[in-house]
């Protein structure tokens, strides 16, 4: 459904605004390639803030401590 919503606004752009839509599509890889490192980074403090988590909890767990469960 995205894709799908992207390629009528950009089929919209074109009919509005040809110059601009082209220059859209043309420069749309350099933007993922220069967003790709903020991603990754983005990709790798997730991953640290879950395994700090994990951590922080794991006394609660061992003791046998479970959130949401009804007794």
């Amino acid at each position: 459904m995205k894709t799908l919503l992207a390629l009528i606004g950009w089929c919209l752009l074109f009919l509005l605004c040809w110059p601009l839509a082209l220059l859209a599509l043309v420069l749309w890889p350099l933007v993922w390639l220069l967003t790709l490192p903020l991603r990754l980074i983005g990709i790798t403090f997730e991953a640290l803030f879950a395994l700090l988590k994990a951590v922080l909890f794991l006394p609660a767990r061992i003791l046998g401590y479970r959130s949401g469960t009804a007794h």
